[in-house]
């Protein structure tokens, strides 16, 4: 496990604690901060983010490390902390870059839409991040290397950046004064995830929004025109993967309609939404229209704590697959990556309702019941210990069990599937 990994693996409690903090902190304001099927997609989507990191390290960190050492144009060092500083501020201004070429270039907002699906605006959704960033995102970072940021450095700051960036996604807390006018903040951040045409595609400052009063993208919150969040084309699923895709899909298929060789590279580098004039006339898009209800399918009672708990469990593997992410063979991280993915889009079908993901989730539970108890081994366990591959095959085992229950006694799919704004 790498430094990054580790510190993200030893914050996450920390993210969970102030989720759980958050959720309070709603409730006895008399709030509804959270959706248990939003802040579980976001979360997994989150999960698979980190999952695939594992596997882009030779573009996000590879790429970097090898032009620090050939590309340079100075020997900055590591231990002076004026280049912290300085890394920490070119960071973020590439960042900021990074972050409006994600809102207005399509290729690049396919990436960076999973962050803004939630149709909430809590602490989870911070933890929701894209799975294919990793494609272009380090290109707009390489400014740095060739100034001669260390490596060591360059992570360190990424991280720290990163992090910062968790607590601005709440509703609980307000205007900030004078702190709002420099950094990014819960206020200017809310303002960027709005589709209110006010907010649109403003406030990308991750730490600073300085660069967005320098550069003519800053807008102030607005309590006459509260924020509604979510995206212009709804994603209206749970399927984590469906997110990741969805905005690839949708182009690749304007790219394939459209007749010009020139228009099937366009729909790619123009903003989203825009569709070649010949694709526009003969498969038109609706309008825009201000949402005013969300994505929610019903959800029993017995299916939703059955979800949680089989959420949770995938969470703890997930922490034990990045501990063994270091030491592992590609093809246990490959498998065992799969595993996890299967698993989280399995939930994402239970929490619509869909019929397909109950077989297959009781063939996922009762295989992860009995093929430990057999051969008495586990992803990254050459030797199982006999009671843990007790264990697993008790809990997966009444796993099974219980969601056989909790079909007896789910609502119906046809119930309504939407929930009205607050």
């Amino acid at each position: 496990m790498n430094t990054q990994e580790l510190i993200i693996t030893w914050a996450t409690p920390v993210f969970f604690l102030l989720i759980g903090i958050e959720l309070l902190v709603a409730k006895l304001r008399g709030r509804n901060a959270y959706a248990s099927n939003d802040a579980i997609n976001s979360i997994g989507l989150g999960v698979i983010s980190q999952l695939v990191g594992v596997f882009g390290k030779l573009l996000t960190i590879g790429i970097y490390a090898w032009c620090v050492e050939h590309l340079a144009l100075f020997a900055l060092p590591a231990d002076n902390w004026l280049v912290w500083l300085g890394a920490l501020l070119a960071y973020d201004f590439c960042y900021y870059w990074l972050h409006r070429a994600g809102h207005r270039v399509n290729i690049l907002w396919a990436a960076h839409v999973v962050h803004h699906q939630s149709e909430r605006y809590n602490l989870s959704t911070a933890l929701r991040q894209t799975g294919s960033g990793v494609l272009l995102g380090w290109l707009f970072y390489l400014p740095m290397a060739v100034l001669g940021v260390p490596l060591k450095v360059f992570v360190v700051v990424a991280l720290i950046d990163l992090l910062y960036q968790f607590w601005v996604h709440t509703e609980q807390i307000g205007r900030l004064g004078w702190f709002d006018r420099v950094f990014c903040s819960p206020s200017n951040h809310r303002a960027h995830h709005a589709v209110n045409d006010r907010y649109l595609d403003r406030n990308y400052g991750g730490i600073l929004i300085v660069w967005d009063r320098l550069f003519g993208s800053f807008v102030e919150e607005d309590a006459n025109d509260p924020p509604v969040y979510g995206t212009r084309s709804p994603l209206r699923s749970w399927n984590p993967l469906w997110a990741n895709a969805e905005v690839y899909w949708k182009t690749a298929q304007d790219a394939w309609r459209a007749r010009r060789w020139r228009d099937k590279l366009l729909v790619w580098l123009k903003p989203p939404g825009w569709s070649p004039a010949d694709v526009a006339a003969r498969y038109p898009k609706p309008d825009f229209v201000m949402p005013t209800e969300r994505f929610d399918p019903p959800l029993s009672r017995p299916l939703k704590l059955y979800v949680l708990t089989q959420f949770a469990l995938l969470l703890g593997m997930t922490t034990q697959f990045l501990g063994m992410a270091g030491s592992a063979n590609l093809s246990t991280l490959l498998a065992y990556a799969a595993y996890l993915v299967a698993g989280l889009w399995l939930l994402g079908g239970l929490m619509e309702g869909r019929r397909w993901a109950w077989w297959l989730e009781v063939l996922r539970v009762l295989a992860t019941a009995l093929v430990p108890f057999a051969t008495e081994r586990w992803f990254g366990l050459a030797q199982l210990d006999r009671r843990l591959a007790l264990a697993m095959a008790a809990v997966f085992g009444l796993s099974a069990l219980a969601l056989v229950l909790a079909r007896a006694g789910s609502i119906p799919p046809s119930a309504p599937a939407m929930q009205r704004q607050p």
